[in-house]
């Protein structure tokens, strides 16, 4: 079993039904187990243009396998109406792999942990709510990396 970090993101739609939609379909993953879920979050898209996102952090419990556990990712991903028409597009929903335990990928379909997750506010404030002495392989803790991305703007919402 190996601790996965999840990040989600959606702004088209009704965002807060797909994240609570995406964390009940995340507990129902086989051999898995939903551990924690984090605070939701408004933040600026990044490099794109749209509505505000509304993210969050799941903690999961996983026997699936890297790959395993992406696949499934993406199958919810579709089943929300997930389209890529071009980089970073507006979404439905958005289920990023964070982490796996301490594994590293630098595949042409993964790579972990997340390339972007340490430069992201949107996914480093979540993760370091859910445990802030997590260290990112090869970046750092992750509550210390949130100084490097003090620029972005997030909010937390109210439950």
């Amino acid at each position: 079993m190996s601790l996965a970090y999840i990040g989600l993101g959606a702004n088209l739609g009704d965002a807060r039904g797909a994240l609570q939609a995406a964390f009940e379909a995340l507990a129902a993953l086989p051999d898995t187990e939903l551990l924690r879920r984090s605070s939701t979050y408004r933040s600026a898209p990044i490099d794109s243009s749209g509505p505000d996102y509304l993210n969050a952090v799941a903690e999961l419990r996983t026997a699936l396998e890297p790959l395993a556990l992406l696949h499934r990712l993406q199958a919810i991903e579709l089943a929300h109406g997930r389209e890529r028409p071009y980089r970073n597009a507006p979404r439905t929903l958005d289920l990023d792999l964070l982490l796996h335990g301490q594994t590293l990928i630098d595949s042409a379909e993964l790579t972990l942990p997340h390339p972007r997750a340490h430069e992201r506010a949107f996914v480093l404030q979540p993760l370091a709510e859910l445990a802030p002495d997590l260290i990112i392989p090869g970046r750092g803790r992750a509550s210390e990396l949130l100084a490097v991305v003090a620029d972005q703007s997030i909010e937390r919402l109210p439950t």
